[in-house]
Formats: C-alpha cells, sequence, structure tokens
C-alpha cells in the first residue's frame, strides 16, 4: 500500500492523475451506494488502491469530499437541492466536474474540491502542526485542509475542510495594529485577538468549541448577528445563524493529544466518529446503535479501539476487510 501519510501531509505534493480522480469518485459511489457491496468489490477495491500512489491519493481525497459534502458550492448545492438530486448522482457530478472542468474547479474558494489544493492537508488518520508566522498554532485534526492569509490588517486562516485547533499567539509584528484573528469557513467567521478554540466544520454546520479567550462567530450570510463565545462553552452555526451556546462537552479539544473521549457516547456516534480517524467503512448494526460508551481511546490504533468493544458490550465486529468494519450484535446470524 502507499505511503498515505507521506503523500497526503505534504503541501508540495506533485498534482493527482485525473484517471485517477475520475476513478477515486467512481468507487466512492459504488462503496457509498447503499447496499453492502460484496466482498469481491473489496477486493477489486483494494487491488486498484494499491496500483499507484496516484490511486491511494486520490481515494484519500475522495474521502475528504465524502466528509465535506455539505460545503458544496452555492450554486451546485442550489440546484442539487432543488433537483432533489440524490448523494449519489451528486457525487457523480462532481466527479466529473473535478476532470472536465478545472478552471470551475480552481476558482472554488470553500468548498470540498478546494481542499485538494490547500496550502495545508493531513491524511485520514493524521495530525499535524503549524506554527504560523505570528507565532501562533495551529494543529490540524484527521483529514483536515487549511490556506493561511495574513496581510497588514487581520490574520486568516481559511478553514477549508475538517477540523483545527488554533493557539494565538501575540501579534509581535504588528503591536500598534493589533491585527484581529480570523478562521474563515462555509459556514461563516470566528474571530478573537486571545483564546485557544476549535473549529470543524461538519454536515452540519462549524462547530466551535473554545478552551480558553473568547471568541465572536458570524454566520457567512448574516455577519452582523455575531455571537459571544466564551470559554468552556461550544455552539454550531451555519451560514443564516447559530444555535443556542452549550457548556463544552466532556474531552473537548482532547483529539490534540490523540485521544477520543466517550461520555456515555452512543454507539452509532461513537463509530461515526471513529471512522474519521481510519480509512474505509465502520458500520454500526442499527440493532446495537443506541448502546453507551464511556472511556477515553488511543487514536494510534484504531483496530485496537474496535477490538476492545466486545469486552465492554454485548457486539461482535465483523472485518470484512482492512476497510470494511460491521460492528453488530453478539449472536447475530452470520
Amino acid at each position: 500500500m502507499p505511503a498515505v501519510g507521506r503523500l497526503m501531509g505534504s503541501p508540495h505534493a506533485p498534482p493527482l492523475d485525473r484517471t485517477a480522480l475520475r476513478q477515486a469518485a467512481q468507487w466512492l459511489m459504488r462503496l457509498h451506494a447503499g447496499a453492502e457491496p460484496a466482498p469481491e468489490a473489496f477486493r477489486e477495491w483494494e487491488r486498484w488502491r494499491a496500483q499507484s500512489a496516484d490511486n491511494e491519493r486520490a481515494w484519500q481525497r475522495a474521502q475528504q469530499l465524502n466528509a465535506q459534502f455539505s460545503t458544496l458550492p452555492p450554486e451546485l448545492a442550489r440546484s442539487t437541492l432543488n433537483r432533489k438530486m440524490s448523494r449519489r448522482k451528486a457525487l457523480a457530478s462532481l466527479g466529473g466536474m473535478a476532470v472536465g472542468l478545472p478552471a470551475a474547479w480552481a476558482a472554488w474558494r470553500i468548498a470540498p474540491w478546494s481542499s485538494w489544493a490547500a496550502e495545508y492537508r493531513t491524511a485520514t488518520g493524521a495530525r499535524r502542526e503549524i506554527r504560523l508566522g505570528d507565532g501562533s498554532i495551529v494543529q490540524m485534526n484527521t483529514a483536515s485542509a487549511m490556506d493561511v492569509a495574513f496581510d497588514a490588517t487581520v490574520r486568516r486562516v481559511i478553514l477549508q475542510s475538517g477540523e483545527i485547533l488554533v493557539r494565538t499567539a501575540a501579534d509581535a509584528a504588528h503591536p500598534a495594529v493589533a491585527r484581529p484573528f480570523l478562521v474563515a469557513t462555509a459556514s461563516g467567521t470566528v474571530r478573537t485577538q486571545d483564546a485557544r478554540f476549535t473549529v470543524r466544520q461538519t454536515d452540519e454546520g462549524c462547530l466551535v468549541s473554545v478552551l480558553e479567550g473568547t471568541v465572536e462567530v458570524a454566520p457567512r450570510l448574516v455577519p452582523a448577528q455575531r455571537l459571544r463565545v466564551a470559554a468552556g462553552q461550544c455552539v454550531r452555526f451555519g451560514d443564516t445563524g447559530a444555535d443556542t451556546v452549550q457548556a463544552l462537552p466532556a474531552g473537548a479539544g482532547e483529539w490534540a493529544r490523540g485521544v477520543l473521549v466517550a461520555d456515555n457516547l452512543r454507539l452509532a456516534d461513537f463509530l461515526a466518529e471513529l471512522s474519521r480517524y481510519r480509512p474505509g467503512i465502520v458500520r454500526c448494526d442499527p440493532a446495537v446503535a443506541d448502546l453507551r460508551l464511556s472511556g477515553g481511546f488511543q487514536l494510534q490504533d484504531t483496530d485496537r479501539i474496535l477490538s476492545l468493544l466486545p469486552a465492554t458490550l454485548p457486539v461482535r465486529v465483523v472485518t470484512r476487510t482492512r476497510y470494511w468494519v460491521t460492528v453488530e450484535a453478539r449472536g447475530k446470524a452470520a
């Protein structure tokens, strides 16, 4: 298998082969069509990924697209909703656009495809620390992409996809101006002068969790509706508004230390979170979805996390391939 971390971790990786991009989009549709594919399909998929480094890189980036489907460019998203296009058809359209309309692709700034060309990226399961020019530190979570755009008036990070933890530093380079620190997302902006906080782009919008200091959230389409979020609080917002500010859940930001924290978490939600950190697909049988789980889990070994589940829950882990795992009720007929 190609060295995924090395290929995806470098912002200077060579451009991807268009044929590999098209094939990755086709595999994404095939594996997410609804019904579970036959075992031969998995073997064929693994052979395709192992054929070349370009194939593996294309697959990793296709997974980023799948995770960030909600951040489609507004024009495409609107037409998709108006026609009630299925996820499968939309992915097919995107696959065609990626190889057929490179100029339009390059023009999209906050969209899944633009994350493929971001200045900084992480592979699935990888984390990365970036020290910015002002001394601020950004820790990137799994399958994330961002750009940095500092100027004389603002320190700006553009989160294209995924999740980051920001620890701002005093703006020593421009003490007289006191440039604000801004994180721009598809949902809006997060603004601060001095804080430690996480920003995660999800299908439901953008989730901001403040660990230290204070930030100000502004939805993209109604920037005047600014919301203050203090240390120990979190809020989810979209481009037209924000939810009610909530207390931080247990373990917020612990991913930066390589730990996934569950506090009486539904098994289905736990597995959905775990799947962010491993290549392939993790499915949860509806029969066990509402089982509850608590604990801290080391993310460097997701196989071990899965293997521990039957020791605490009445489940079994069925591994069809390294990249396709199902957690189902113990004793269920094979």
